[in-house]
């Protein structure tokens, strides 16, 4: 359907987590790799947060995201 945003998985989120050369990513690098506004990966990373695949901090002035164990866990055993 023309216009309809593609869906990102938790996956796909997760795996760019992995795959970053730095240990922590922030939510606009994130919407720009996924084409998705800022405040939509933001809204993703916090429901990462609450089942436990991410954690996040307030860094100077931006809020910091990292994969946990239990993200890695899940992206290995994961298959999309």
């Amino acid at each position: 359907m023309a216009g309809r945003k593609r869906q990102v998985s938790d996956t796909e989120i997760l795996r760019q987590f992995a795959l970053s050369a730095e240990p922590v990513l922030v939510a606009s690098e994130l919407a720009e790799e996924f084409d998705m506004s800022r405040q939509g990966i933001f809204d993703r990373l916090q429901q990462l947060e609450e089942e436990g695949y991410v954690e996040s901090a307030m860094k100077a002035s931006a809020r910091v995201w990292w994969i946990t164990s239990a993200g890695k866990r899940h992206l290995a055993d994961s298959s999309d």
